[in-house]
């Protein structure tokens, strides 16, 4: 995606998002030929509805008409982030302290690269913002793993079933 394309459409949703009561997690615009799919990915306290995306595309389409940054014709989708969402910032992190996460590290930690545990704290060190997990282990006691957010490629939320 173009970079001043995908500033404008950023800010537009932005925009949206915040008059609506929202937090705009993800926006891509995909494919490459004639008609694109821009997705943008929404979220807020307590969750959103249907119609909360509803209410937002319709919103969001408007300014679009308006400002038309996307040259060919496109797909909007809006959707939420899902019981099992991605961590895409440090302050998702932050959020989500308490819950069970999935992890994947760029570099490999204790000889592994995946780790799935509860996430106790994300603490400022001295070469940035470290992660903490408790990973429960077969047998003994829980142990407890800090990962370098800088480290971290990918990390979602993992779906928990009582």
């Amino acid at each position: 995606m173009d970079k001043n394309v995908e500033r404008k459409i950023q800010e537009i949703a932005a925009a949206v998002a915040e008059n609506l009561g929202f937090e705009v997690v993800d926006v891509s615009l995909l494919g490459s030929g004639r008609r694109a799919l821009l997705r943008i990915t929404i979220d807020r306290e307590g969750g959103v509805t249907l119609g909360d995306c509803e209410t937002f595309s319709r919103r969001f389409e408007s300014f679009m008409d308006v400002e038309d940054p996307i040259s060919r014709s496109y797909t909007l989708e809006v959707s939420s982030p899902g019981l099992d969402r991605p961590l895409k910032s440090l302050d998702d992190f932050k959020n989500n302290i308490g819950k069970l996460l999935r992890v994947t590290t760029k570099e490999k930690i204790e000889n592994q690269s995946f780790f799935r545990g509860r996430l106790r704290e994300v603490a400022e060190g001295i070469d940035g913002s470290i992660v903490t997990l408790v990973i429960e282990e077969k047998k003994g006691e829980p142990l407890e793993i800090a990962i370098p957010y800088s480290w971290v490629s990918k990390a979602q939320l993992e779906i928990e079933v009582k």
